[in-house]
């Protein structure tokens, strides 16, 4: 999604994009096409993992933590892309990817001008011109021995990359905070949700002290396989409960919305950005850096999924609701991470003729 979203508003400066993704369970290749972009699909492929690059310029690289994430070997997947970008030498590829590192980079720098990395775990090697690490409290630093010395690193919630009507709702959602309340609740666990984190949230609502005339709003994707059994569960829910899947209004229920209940995914900033006070669940290890950095800065209330999650909620639902002063506080620091502009912002270092 934030791909699309930076997509967008390449596009909307002349640019020519195109997708290539490989057609896992739960992918948004038909959502990508339906934007308008060519999408180059890859197959999903039986594989075994047994066979990396068997030899490289530089000394091995260890294997990365989220490997099979790729569906295949890197080497596989580079020979694939190769086949792609070989009918026309892009001037940027942007990589998305925690299974991708040097290594593929190195395979097809023949294929693009520039490389720009989207990345959010500093983790590994890459070898691009542009960077892109859109966790607040991110340093430039961190990437100092991952990537080349001449490369550009994009660090920080500043270069969020948010679809443009967060940042037009922006200020109607931080008026309508002036008043705090809990009237509206929002759970989002991102679109995929196989884990059915949405109906365990939602279970261990039923023992919070929600206000009686509390709305909830429950946001699914259109392919989440708990999708029939969260709408079973939304009716028989003490509050009035709705459950709607593949929504486009994302920004305007956010906006609407007096607390939230998500995942530490890509919408943490565009609550920050409208201002949402939130209570953020951990589904990975690879959020556990955002959300204690948040939680530091009195952003958002974190609970693990796995750790005591339902008497947590209870405790945090209970302290909100005691004393509004918190959600007016957690409102006006999210608001100061993002203002939703980020995506015009990477973009115009992009399109830029030189990196300076």
């Amino acid at each position: 999604m934030r791909c699309l979203t930076l997509a967008d508003e390449l596009a909307a400066n002349g640019a020519d994009c195109q997708f290539i993704c490989r057609a896992h369970a739960g992918n948004l290749i038909a959502l990508i096409r339906a934007k308008g972009y060519l999408v180059h699909e890859l197959a999903v492929t039986e594989q075994d993992f047994t066979s990396q690059f068997a030899s490289t310029a530089q000394a091995p690289l260890p294997e990365l933590t989220h490997a099979r994430w790729l569906g295949v070997t890197q080497a596989q997947d580079a020979d694939e892309c190769a086949l792609v970008l070989s009918r026309q030498r892009v001037d940027w590829l942007v990589v998305d990817h925690y299974a991708i590192d040097a290594r593929w980079q190195q395979v097809l720098t023949p294929y693009y001008h520039r490389l720009m990395v989207v990345d959010d775990l500093a983790d590994r090697q890459h070898l691009c011109h542009l960077l892109l690490d859109q966790t607040h409290g991110r340093q430039p630093e961190d990437y100092l021995r991952l990537v080349p010395v001449d490369c550009q690193v994009l660090a920080g919630a500043h270069y969020a990359l948010l679809r443009p009507e967060f940042a037009a709702l922006r200020s109607h959602s931080l008026q309508r905070r002036a008043k705090p309340a809990i009237r509206k609740l929002l759970l989002t666990m991102g679109g995929v949700d196989k884990e059915n984190a949405t109906g365990k949230v939602m279970l261990a609502l039923r023992g919070t002290a929600l206000p009686p005339d509390c709305q909830i709003t429950v946001v699914m994707g259109p392919t989440a396989p708990w999708l029939e059994k969260v709408a079973e569960q939304a009716r028989l829910m003490p509050w009035l409960t709705q459950v709607v899947a593949g929504v486009t209004n994302m920004a305007e229920l956010m906006a609407e919305s007096d607390l939230a209940i998500g995942a530490a995914g890509a919408t943490t900033w565009e609550r920050c950005c409208l201002g949402l006070p939130s209570l953020m669940i951990v589904l990975a290890e690879n959020q556990r850096y955002a959300a204690s950095i948040l939680e530091s800065a009195q952003v958002v209330g974190v609970l693990d999924l796995e750790k005591n999650m339902a008497n947590n909620l209870a405790r945090f639902i209970h302290e909100i609701i005691s004393s509004n002063d918190i959600l007016l506080q957690m409102s006006n620091c999210a608001s100061e991470i993002t203002d939703g502009l980020g995506a015009k912002r990477v973009a115009d270092r992009i399109t830029q003729k030189e990196l300076t």
